[in-house]
């Protein structure tokens, strides 16, 4: 008698696209507007929602990268200028300045939060320092009254990296607001995306003037399509930061969305905190620390494992039971590239401890209940 064939699981991938009902009619929409391209209806539509949920001007960018690249300009950082930034953070927070000759200071970072360690920042600031940037890694919020009273003290700007944290809250006030700019990603792995997007975020109306410029290729063109000017010229730097309409349409229905898909992550890591915890404490496993002062918005779970060996042997497990978890950043303050950029020398040795045992588990809004526990019971079984 033949067996029938065994059938493996399906693969649990490590992030997949949530696509709004809505998503392909407002894409079609644009389409049928004849404005595909930047600064069309959707774009103005997704500027304006985030300008009265944070409170700030806000313009799409192309990518979160090209945000953060915007802030170099607009800070006219230079050669002689200095950057503090976190080593744990993605090399664009770094290139944004490195692009524009500045030297970077690394950071080391809490072991709690993972976020900049804002104790040692009055000791990295030194008269060339023209801006700190940190990170609100997995959207947990950085100590930003301390932070904010450096760059006050010292005169030199803030500029936030909430790729993570759109719509989480420290001390009640939301992510993205604290300094004179702000960044936010919309990459496929993020809480809400369009795929490849970004935006920029503003507190001074003269930023706001000038970053249109910038976003318009150093033209007044959006002043001319407002009637302001007759017409436009080339009249500061800039590059072409703007994003289709197309893909502002996509990011527009997830926007619509954002309640529910908060919902939905909630749930998830919610599910894992609570289905993992016991295992973490017998195998000396930490799971993220969430200060109380801080209001998540649920982007990622993550495992810091005893050791690289045993992070590497996770990840390898999964594998077997088809299910992709991944490590996270590289210290940056290690890389090739830092020995031509860093400005002084660096000691970030938390960040080289974290690196090398953090392990990412598979989260996205679309998530099932019965995949969720294939994981965590391929979790359970993990002999290390």
């Amino acid at each position: 008698m033949a067996a029938f064939p065994s059938h493996s699981p399906s693969p649990i991938p490590f992030n997949r696209s949530h696509i709004p009902a809505k998503a392909l009619e407002y894409m079609q929409q644009a389409m049928e507007n004849g404005h595909i391209s930047g600064n069309g209806p959707f774009t103005r539509k997704c500027e304006e929602m985030f300008s009265a949920i944070l409170g700030t001007k806000a313009l799409l960018t192309t990518s979160c990268t090209d945000a953060l690249e915007m802030t170099g300009l607009l800070l006219d950082v230079g050669p002689g200028d200095e950057v503090i930034v976190p080593s744990f953070t993605f090399v664009s927070t770094v290139n944004a300045f490195v692009l524009r000759g500045a030297g970077v200071v690394f950071s080391d970072i809490r072991p709690d939060t993972l976020n900049m360690d804002h104790s040692a920042l009055d000791r990295l600031i030194t008269p060339r320092t023209k801006a700190i940037v940190p990170v609100h890694y997995a959207g947990v919020g950085c100590e930003m009254n301390a932070v904010q009273d450096v760059a006050r003290r010292h005169g030199v700007a803030l500029v936030e990296d909430n790729a993570h944290g759109l719509f989480g809250k420290y001390n009640g006030q939301l992510l993205g607001t604290f300094g004179r700019f702000a960044t936010l990603s919309f990459h496929e792995t993020k809480n809400i995306s369009c795929g490849e997007g970004g935006a920029l975020l503003m507190t001074q109306p003269d930023d706001f003037r000038r970053a249109e410029i910038l976003r318009e290729k150093g033209t007044d063109r959006a002043r001319f399509f407002r009637g302001e000017v007759d017409k436009y010229s080339w009249v500061d730097v800039g590059s072409s930061f703007l994003p289709s309409d197309l893909l502002a349409a996509l990011l527009y229905s997830q926007l619509e969305e954002r309640e529910t898909i908060q919902r939905a992550r909630k749930r998830i890591w919610d599910c894992y905190a609570s289905e993992l915890a016991g295992w973490a404490g017998e195998h000396k496993v930490r799971l993220p620390f969430v200060p109380g002062h801080c209001e998540q918005p649920f982007h990622m779970f993550y495992l810091l494992m005893p050791s690289v060996e045993q992070r590497d042997a996770l990840i390898s497990f999964l594998k077997t039971r088809q299910i992709l978890s991944v490590f996270h950043y590289l210290p940056l303050h290690l890389s090739a590239m830092a020995q031509r950029c860093a400005a002084a020398e660096p000691h970030c040795p938390v960040t080289e401890d974290v690196s090398g045992r953090l392990v990412r588990l598979p989260f996205y809004t679309g998530l099932s209940e019965s995949d969720q526990m294939r994981v965590v019971d391929a979790v359970h079984e993990f002999q290390g």
